[in-house]
């Protein structure tokens, strides 16, 4: 993948978990090791958090700007499979110029091709979740899926981030898609609580004024020069001297290889970004960086195998409580997930394991290799998934027992059954929030010395 005497670099930052295992540290970290000046983000949305601390002391959730964006000259393109939400990112870019990046909408752009995020997609999502009940999927509640779910059936409506240039034809977009949500959120009749939420939603399909308040706004990319065609993405990245593609969600979320229903409407392995280095033309020397917590969690509804209250009063987050996805669960190292993981994505080139410093607070640390009462170490991997199938598994996995193993919480150990659990080297560890706490494993640094 690489020419004789090209020193250019694409790392691609790929969540084998549920989300959370700190892609955005990974990504701050990267583009300072390398240089990089570039960040792609190449699947989910506008729904990601992304917390980066620096080393002196800002902190950020990157939701839609690149995680690199606290290096000073570092650019982020919303690529094409990318869910913008306009609205959200000039007010993110506003929190960004409040943290002294003077210069944030300078350097971003936003592919003409990415769909875009309208009021109606994200109140018929969360209202669609409200429905629910007590069988939530674990929406974020910012509207990706819905989105994702209108686009497929009536592309022609679909709004691309190229249509905030054409204000008449964004409009009649807007006004089909107003209709047509509000029809089909009429057939949920009774399943919907009569709550101040679920009518707070409701109101944006019937009050006036929605359409051009929203256009009002969302137009504003566009005279800020933000909407840009692909071409530019690959300018950029014969330009750059490194790139990092910045991953969203997590492989045990992706749209086909997750646990259905409690997945994400996006692929969340390194597909897109591939796609997007393909597409570009230009050479690269590529890593596939898998990023794992050295234990498990989740945000949202659906399996957990090893979950635990145990870790809860030792963890701070900055991802915490919201209210569509509730709390942060907890689990202890899931080996079978992990290997699955790894398997859907046919191996990594880099695996690091994040969050060691809570082996400091723990009197013990566990890991399951399998599942009580079950041979099963490894999870197929079916060459042509399929929803039915996903979610058989899903159901499986709602029931099954973990087989916890114990071992002493000293990092060398804690690193060395890592290795033995999943067949292969972990290359990076980090010890806190901070770019700075990325190193390489010990294990790692020990085997290139000898």
């Amino acid at each position: 993948m690489k020419a004789p005497g090209n020193p250019r670099r694409a790392s691609i930052v790929i969540d084998l978990g549920f989300g959370d295992a700190g892609k955005g540290l990974m990504t701050d970290y990267l583009v300072r090791r390398d240089r990089a000046s570039l960040v792609v983000r190449y699947n989910g949305g506008a729904q990601a958090g992304h917390n980066v601390v620096t080393s002196e002391g800002r902190h950020h959730t990157f939701a839609q700007f690149g995680a690199g964006t606290f290096v000073p000259g570092v650019h982020t393109f919303l690529a094409h499979p990318f869910l913008l939400h306009p609205t959200a990112l000039l007010l993110e870019g506003e929190a960004l110029r409040a943290q002294g990046v003077g210069d944030v909408f300078s350097r971003l752009r936003v592919s003409e091709r990415a769909r875009v995020i309208t009021p109606f997609h994200q109140a018929a999502n969360r209202l669609r979740e409200l429905a629910r009940g007590d069988s939530r999927h674990g929406s974020c509640g910012v509207g990706v899926g819905e989105t994702v779910r209108d686009a497929l059936a009536w592309p022609e409506d679909a709004v691309l981030a190229g249509d905030l240039r054409d204000v008449p034809r964004l409009r009649r977009k807007l006004q089909r898609i107003r209709e047509r949500e509000h029809e089909e959120l009429r057939a949920l009749g009774s399943s919907l609580p009569d709550s101040p939420q679920v009518q707070r939603e409701r109101s944006l399909f019937e009050a006036e004024g929605v359409i051009d308040a929203w256009m009002e706004r969302a137009t504003r990319l566009e005279t800020l020069g933000l909407v840009a065609p692909d071409t530019l993405l690959a300018r950029w990245m014969a330009e750059a001297p490194a790139t990092v593609f910045e991953g969203a969600q997590g492989v045990l979320l992706d749209e086909w290889r997750g646990f259905h229903p409690y997945t994400t409407w996006s692929c969340c392995t390194a597909d897109n970004a591939l796609g997007l280095i393909a597409e570009s033309g230009v050479d690269l020397e590529i890593e596939r960086v898998g990023v794992l917590r050295g234990h498990m969690v989740r945000h949202g509804a659906g399996p957990l195998p090893t979950e635990t209250e145990e870790l809860r009063p030792l963890l701070s987050e900055h991802n915490t409580l919201n209210d569509w996805q509730g709390q942060v669960r907890y689990g202890w190292f899931d080996a079978v997930l992990a290997r699955y993981a790894l398997d859907v994505l046919g191996g990594v080139d880099v695996l690091a394991i994040t969050h060691l410093d809570l082996l400091r607070r723990l009197r013990t640390w566990k890991a399951a290799a399998h599942y009580q009462d079950s041979p099963v170490t490894r999870l197929a991997v079916e060459p042509n998934p399929s929803l039915e199938g996903q979610a058989a598994l899903t159901r499986w996995l709602l029931h099954v027992t973990p087989a916890l193993e114990e071992r002493e919480p000293r990092e060398n150990l804690v690193l060395e059954h890592l290795e033995q659990l999943l067949g292969r080297r972990v290359d990076l560890v980090s010890r806190g929030p901070r770019a700075e706490d990325v190193a390489p494993s010990p294990l790692s640094v020990t085997a290139h010395a000898c």
